[in-house]
């Protein structure tokens, strides 16, 4: 990174950037310079062709993020909610459109403003001492940053409005039965499973892999046509050089060597 970060460690594994949210006291609750950190590492990192994916995980082995920090935000007004609110879903969305894969490596727990980050992420790798959940309710208020849009998208609408209504958290092997996760495993190789399916990806076309990521989230944008995008994308990866390795190498039969270009 070539800006310093105050709540993120930033680390490198080849073209893979490991990036630890470094608040292990304080849980890694989510503030407002938190936000403002991911919003300077996905901007600089989305731009940076040496990087091919992005892992995101907490310090420690209790949390991913437990949450948002309370005492922030608590003597706010309407108005001052929802600009906060306005901006985490701002910096969520950055991390969904992010055109490197990126994995949310969850350890410890994960709940509200930390469910709701690890859920922009593409995919999701749990330790087995994971936890999830949106218990914003308790505290007399809604999900602020698209937990409810996001949840229900990934674990369907009745699970979905279970978890948000109750406030119930769900441990890693339920969250894994639901879909809310991708994988889980135990803690200590958390990271190293996150940077072999990383590595799965990123063996692949980083244009094609980037196409993918603009087609899914455009089914989820409204008054966007998912499926024209999706014509427009396939399309578009006919003039990249990668459609011509990857074809060449497939006749060839042969390993292409993607120069995502």
């Amino acid at each position: 990174m070539e800006t310093r970060l105050e709540n993120i460690l930033v680390d490198y594994r080849g073209g893979v950037a490991v990036l630890t949210l470094n608040r292990e006291k304080q849980l890694n609750a989510l503030n407002r310079s938190v936000f403002a950190d991911l919003e300077v590492a996905f901007t600089e990192l989305a731009g940076r062709a040496e990087v091919k994916g992005i892992i995101l995980t907490g310090s420690g082995q209790k949390a991913f993020a437990a949450g948002a920090d309370i005492k922030e935000f608590m003597n706010f007004d309407a108005a001052q909610a929802r600009a906060l609110a306005a901006n985490g879903q701002r910096i969520l969305k950055l991390i969904e459109l992010c055109p490197k894969p990126v994995i949310a490596a969850v350890n410890g727990f994960a709940l509200g403003g930390g469910c709701e980050l690890a859920m922009a992420c593409h995919l999701r790798v749990a330790s087995e001492n994971a936890v999830f959940g949106q218990p914003e309710v308790s505290l007399g208020v809604t999900p602020g940053y698209a937990g409810t849009q996001r949840l229900v998208q990934l674990v369907g609408k009745s699970k979905g409005m279970e978890m948000l209504m109750t406030g119930d958290m769900v441990k890693a092997e339920q969250a894994e039965r639901l879909g809310l996760v991708n994988y889980v495993v135990p803690q200590e190789r958390l990271l190293e499973a996150s940077l072999e399916l990383m590595g799965k990806i990123t063996r692949r076309s980083p244009v094609a892999v980037a196409g993918v990521i603009r087609c899914v989230d455009a089914f989820y944008q409204d008054g966007v046509d998912g499926f024209a995008t999706e014509v427009e994308i396939f399309g578009q990866c006919f003039e990249s050089q990668d459609f011509r390795e990857g074809t060449q190498a497939f006749v060839e039969k042969r390993q292409p060597a993607f120069p995502g270009k």
